[in-house]
């Protein structure tokens, strides 16, 4: 068993390390390809340009309130959904009526929801990403609670039904104990997308003090290996909240199994 976890784990490093290998591949593709460092920067620049940045105190106040922005938008998204759901699990009348509305939401133009929210909140930068990135992710947040709960065993909930259960036990004690791994696995993804989209919507409105504004200026003065050491930020970032909630989730897996909760 020891053997076959570290086997696995090394193929793992492997094939992470490749999938690296060929990014960087590709960059430097790009780069020959275009021939032009003001569109793609060479990596060594992106590299230098990247580690200035991490002995800039306004770096990473920018990287502080972006990331702390999209917790917040996350959090607010995962509350709301979680409540929708609950309501809908039990009343068949919500979940008809709630569904055109999530439809609605989630198929809105991004772009064109930033602007309008930026003149709603009359010219505020610091919410109006935030906003917007709760309207990304509630009506997927929901749609992934909904999906989990749908799939749990028709038999549990029967006998819920016949043995008088009542909804707050049945939510807390049966729904919410099933499909929580499940929802924890996500969460990861979830955060990562949120912060992809906060920063998208920070670079359109130049929130000031944030990674999207520090892409926004960096653009703007055609500091095209300073936009890239940015990008590159990002995306680490994204990545590191991924394998973070991806090992909580192991470890959650394995807390289950070894309480005998899971097969």
């Amino acid at each position: 068993m020891v053997k076959k976890f570290f086997t696995q784990q090394k193929i793992n490093i492997i094939c992470s390390v490749a999938a690296i290998i060929f990014m960087w591949l590709v960059w430097l593709i790009a780069y020959y390809s275009v021939g032009n460092k003001l569109i793609v920067p060479p990596f060594t620049e992106a590299v230098k340009s990247f580690w200035h940045y991490l002995g800039d105190g306004t770096f990473w106040l920018a990287v502080g309130n972006s990331f702390g922005r999209s917790l917040l938008a996350f959090a607010i998204s995962f509350v709301l959904a979680a409540a929708c759901a609950a309501l809908a699990i039990f009343s068949s009348a919500f979940k008809a009526a709630l569904k055109p509305i999530m439809v609605v939401i989630r198929t809105l133009p991004t772009m064109a929801v930033v602007l309008i929210i930026l003149k709603v909140t009359l010219g505020d930068k610091t919410m109006s990403p935030v906003i917007v990135t709760v309207l990304v992710l509630l009506p997927m947040i929901y749609a992934q609670i909904i999906a989990e709960a749908e799939g749990i065993d028709g038999g549990i909930k029967q006998m819920a039904c016949v043995y008088g259960i009542s909804k707050k036990e049945r939510l807390f004690k049966i729904y919410l104990p099933l499909i929580s791994p499940s929802i924890l696995s996500q969460t990861g993804a979830n955060l990562s997308l949120g912060l992809k989209v906060l920063i998208s919507a920070e670079v359109l409105v130049n929130t000031a003090r944030g990674l999207g504004g520090m892409m926004q200026t960096s653009s703007a003065a055609a500091e095209v290996a300073n936009l890239a050491a940015l990008t590159l930020t990002a995306v680490i970032l994204g990545l590191v909240v991924e394998l973070a909630f991806s090992q909580l989730s192991r470890i959650n897996r394995r807390w289950r199994v070894k309480e005998g909760t899971d097969a």
